[in-house]
């Protein structure tokens, strides 16, 4: 089943851009995974194709418009989930960008300006979807790291269908520290366990690093690596209630 991701923007000479390289372009090439930018102006209906307004009350900016966002939205309408990449959606994780790419695609509409009319999200059943705390002059580029994210996890994508299982946030922990040849530079040698052949010393030091790099640059992710391990399981809690 191929992937079928569809973004719906003001700029889709945007698209794919950075996708169409390397593994996301390779994989673009084979059919692993398609890609059509839709234009939101192609569904405006006045003359000159406009698809912004003053803001409702005043203010600076101005507000993309509802009715034909929704015209947009309603001609690629499908099962696939629909995704607007806003600052004030849900932080994109790793656990969601899994969940996406093991379905059949995805909608993202990409907003500009102020921001989107709020009455096509209380109209349509919009997933709003943010990739961090800061922001950015459109969605396209939050969507091209949701798509980097989705694409790379498409079986072949990355060669071994491990590749991605020990990465940053797949275990709730970030990764651990990475080295390769010269087995020294500038007087700093490779830690000796990775030489040693013992693949256990190897997993268990791997696993003590990406606690300590976790524990240390990202207490919020130490935090909740802690609480779900110390969590008992649902059936034991459910016994211990009765």
């Amino acid at each position: 089943m191929t992937f079928a991701a569809t973004v719906l923007t003001l700029y889709p000479e945007m698209f794919p851009g950075p996708l169409g390289l390397s593994l996301a372009g390779r994989a673009l090439a084979q059919g692993t995974w398609s890609l059509d930018a839709v234009q939101i102006r192609d569904f405006a209906t006045d003359k000159h194709r406009s698809v912004d307004d003053t803001p409702a009350g005043g203010g600076a900016g101005m507000v993309m418009r509802a009715d034909v966002l929704a015209a947009a939205i309603d001609a690629h309408a499908d099962d696939r989930p629909l995704i607007a990449m806003t600052p004030r959606g849900a932080p994109l994780t790793q656990k969601r960008v899994r969940d996406l790419a093991e379905g059949p695609g995805v909608t993202i509409l990409c907003g500009r300006f102020e921001g989107i009319d709020q009455r096509l999200f209380d109209a349509r059943a919009i997933e709003e979807v943010s990739i961090g705390d800061y922001v950015l002059s459109g969605g396209e580029v939050g969507a091209l790291v949701l798509l980097d994210a989705c694409v790379r996890l498409l079986p072949g994508v990355m060669g071994a269908a491990s590749s991605g299982d020990e990465e940053s946030f797949e275990s709730g922990l970030l990764e651990y520290p990475h080295y390769t040849r010269p087995f020294e530079w500038e007087g700093r040698t490779i830690p000796e366990v990775l030489r040693s052949g013992d693949h256990a010393k190897i997993a268990a030091w791997r696993k003590a690093e990406a606690e300590v790099v976790t524990r240390s640059r990202r207490p919020d992710l130490w935090e909740r690596h802690i609480g779900a391990r110390v969590q008992p399981p649902s059936g034991a809690r459910q016994k211990k209630d009765e």
